[in-house]
């Protein structure tokens, strides 16, 4: 008997009350599940704070859905438009292509070019065997024609590959040239590689019928064992540019081709320059034909573009500035940016419903065989009314989404100082090659992943998660700890996502008199900085509510909010690093890494930046000597002691996980105060590689003074200010004691003063922050 389970995504994550919003589900194990719609208040389940706290909520599309089983299409590639059929070709033919295959020998059949059904076994491919060698076929039903290079493909190496068909003689060859220079592949001259294979055969058929099959990049047609049309034998590696011809084409021609022409022959039927397009702001997913006939191509989950090129040769590392030498497109076989599935439900939401963090909750079995799922979702205001807005870090959530740290990468024990715990949903999480993958993890051919999507089941944006290897709650869980807390102290609230700022810029802010950040607010897009130190430097009043903000660039392309595009440099953590010449991000231009490297480091925006991260124990705060300054001191009124944080659900204190610091040389505005800090931190955690130019003995919590989290706070002009707490833990310090503790008494000073009308306390004696500092 097939287990319950149920799996869901949301078309949008926000949404006004009154608009509608489609929920994609798919079930196995029943044809059922109930729903209910909820408003989402705590998620962290540790038995020290109030537990996992929902509301329900009621709406017309409560009660009983039908559900079934959906097909998920992974793998990138491209289809071309080819209504006519000018490339199902039953005479003689070439195709050609620049490849750089990145696991030539996966075991699996892979096709580069071709117009091929591997269920039918008709029509012609060029691709890769099994076993890494470049392979040339035709198909008429039974019978299957292949022609195989003799030596085999290379890993990450440029070849130039072509095939001819010549149907009066029923000739077939195949053509083989490494094209690698100083630059442009994993080996050197000096490696003794035979890349070259020139072969040739008769072949007694020609292709079969072509009228239904589509010409592929990248993978070939095919049909599943429910005989679901879908696409197999998909490639993993590179492509520049391809096309083919309605002739055979001599040796002489392909060297010419090869040389990066490409004859003006009226039997070009196609080509396909995979370099055309670009723009500084970016390439879309349409691959251009500059042939007449205009076949263009268009890429399905994502294929990545603005990759080195066969001629790229070392001398410039960004596609805007020499655009001919980026014409690589890389594939993956397991890549997934949108499961396409049919809508369930479109679901017209309550007009009344309050602004804040919801989910459609899914419920099918019984007893311990219940399966459940929040479809997790997001209400702005229609109107905003309310002074304070709480920012969901979205895009983090989707940077994290579905990772794997924990399973494949075996630094990360050392990195967080214990070991993961694994609960069923990471194991399952990890188990489901069909819900994608996050841009902390690499594909299975070892390329880094820089697409992430919430067109997918994302089973770590749920209420209840926890982190396996920091065993502590993370992302959207930790984040409603504040709206719990929000809630608790009665403030009137409403909530925002980071897709709402970047299309909206500082618009998204301005009605509010105060913003709260979420714990990690780490990836963010130009558009969204930008509109941040606008609405603070405008008299906005910002509380970063975290740390490791603001650090790392991301990417999300205007009308496609659901993909957001991450490239990692060599600086400052990384799970992996983007190949040389391929730091920019395809979806803007942008360079991709920590906004440090770009001028804007973090402590320019909030005073404060990543100094270190860790796990293990958390720390408190000690209250330092500016929080006596008249100035200041309201911030921590109600506060016996020194101590701030104490307790909390992240290991216990309210410092920890990733810690912020100020600092002067970074840009930390001169006038900001230092309200409290932390100290006593371990040894597992090491400061942040982005501020150390070599690595040494003594970068760890127990020797480096970096090794802490500073809380502070600055005024900004027109009235704005900025509150910074400088720790991902802190929000987890909220809850504790039901919520009556000194984080929260910090946290409640600020918002009360933020959010109210007029002056902020300690104004009248700002003249002396000249003589404090």
């Amino acid at each position: 008997m097939t287990p319950v389970r149920l799996f869901g995504y949301t078309d949008r994550i926000s949404v006004k009350p009154g608009e509608t919003i489609q929920f994609h589900v798919s079930a196995e194990g029943t044809d059922t599940a109930e729903a209910q719609l909820v408003r989402l208040i705590h998620g962290d389940q540790n038995p020290a704070g109030p537990g996992f706290v929902e509301e329900q909520v009621a709406c017309a599309a409560n009660g009983r859905w039908r559900v079934e089983p959906q097909f998920t299409q992974v793998g990138s590639f491209l289809e071309v438009d080819d209504p006519e059929g000018r490339l199902a070709f039953a005479n003689s033919f070439t195709l050609f292509a620049f490849v750089h295959p990145t696991w030539p020998a996966s075991g699996k059949r892979q096709t580069i070019i071709g117009r091929w059904d591997g269920d039918r076994k008709q029509g012609y491919g060029i691709g890769i065997d099994e076993k890494g060698y470049l392979q040339f076929w035709i198909g008429r039903g039974e019978e299957i024609e292949r022609l195989t290079a003799n030596v085999p493909l290379q890993v990450q190496m440029w070849y130039f590959v072509a095939a001819t068909f010549d149907a009066e003689t029923r000739r077939a060859t195949l053509h083989q040239v490494g094209v690698g220079n100083r630059y442009n592949g994993l080996l050197g001259k000096v490696a003794l590689v035979d890349y070259e294979s020139r072969k040739s055969a008769g072949f007694r058929s020609r292709p079969g019928s072509l009228d239904s099959t589509p010409f592929l990049m990248a993978g070939s047609r095919s049909r599943d064992a429910q005989q679901r049309t879908c696409v197999s034998e998909l490639y993993w590696g590179k492509i520049d540019r391809c096309g083919a011809f309605d002739q055979a084409l001599q040796p002489a021609e392909l060297d010419t081709i090869r040389s990066g022409l490409v004859p003006a022959m009226d039997s070009l039927v196609a080509y396909w320059d995979t370099s055309a397009g670009y723009t500084d702001r970016g390439i879309g997913d349409l691959v251009v034909d500059v042939g007449r006939h205009k076949l263009n191509a268009r890429g399905y989950n994502r294929p990545v573009r603005g990759q080195t090129g066969w001629n790229w040769d070392g001398f410039t590392d960004c596609f805007r500035l020499a655009p001919q030498e980026f014409g690589g497109i890389e594939f993956h076989a397991d890549a997934l940016t949108d499961c396409n599935w049919k809508a369930t439900k479109t679901v017209a939401l309550p007009l009344g419903l309050k602004s804040g963090c919801y989910a459609m909750r899914l419920r099918s079995g019984w007893g311990k065989s219940v399966s459940e799922e929040h479809v997790v979702f997001f209400v702005r205001p229609g109107r905003p009314r309310a002074r304070i807005a709480f920012l969901f870090p979205t895009l983090t959530y989707l940077a994290f989404a579905n990772e794997r740290l924990s399973f494949d990468h075996p630094e990360r024990e050392a990195l967080t100082g214990q070991p993961a715990v694994l609960s069923d949903i990471d194991i399952e999480m990890y188990m489901r090659a069909d819900f994608g993958l996050s841009t902390y993890d690499m594909h299975a051919d070892g390329i880094g992943v820089c697409y992430s999507s919430y067109h997918r089941p994302v089973m770590n944006m749920r209420p209840r998660y926890r982190m396996p290897s920091l065993d502590v709650a993370s992302g959207l869980a930790a984040d409603l700890s504040i709206i719990a807390w929000l809630d608790q102290s009665g403030f009137e609230y409403e909530v925002l996502t980071d897709e709402d700022l970047h299309r909206d810029g500082s618009e998204a802010l301005s009605p509010y008199a105060c913003v709260i950040s979420g714990s990690r607010p780490e990836y963010y897009t130009e558009r969204m900085l930008d509109a941040t130190e606008d609405y603070i430097a405008g008299g906005g009043r910002y509380i970063y509510a975290g740390g490791n903000g603001f650090n790392a660039t991301a990417g999300i392309r205007d009308g496609e909010p659901w993909i957001m595009e991450c490239r990692r440099r060599d600086d400052g953590y990384k799970p992996w690093v983007s190949r040389y010449g391929e730091h920019y991000m395809a979806t803007d231009g942008m360079r991709g890494g920590p906004w440090k490297v770009l001028g804007r480091a973090t402590q320019k925006l909030v005073a404060i930046g990543l100094s270190s991260s860790g796990g293990g124990r958390s720390e408190p705060y000690r209250r330092m000597p500016d929080s006596y300054h008249r100035t200041v001191s309201w911030i921590t009124k109600g506060v016996d002691g020194e101590i701030i944080g104490d307790a909390g659900l992240a290991n216990d204190g309210a410092a920890g996980l990733a810690l912020d610091y100020y600092d002067r040389a970074l840009g930390t505005p001169p006038h900001t105060k230092i309200i409290a800090s932390s100290g006593g931190h371990t040894d597992s955690y090491v400061v942040n590689q982005q501020l150390v130019l070599y690595s040494y003995l003594g970068l760890y919590g127990s020797y480096d003074w970096r090794v802490h989290a500073d809380m502070t706070y600055f005024t900004a002009p027109h009235g704005g200010a900025v509150f910074a707490c400088g720790s991902v833990a802190f929000a987890q310090s909220l809850p504790i004691n039901t919520f009556r503790n000194s984080a929260s008494r910090v946290l409640a000073n600020v918002v009360e003063a933020f959010a109210g009308a007029g002056r902020l306390p300690g104004f009248a004696w700002v003249n002396e922050e000249k003589q404090w500092a």
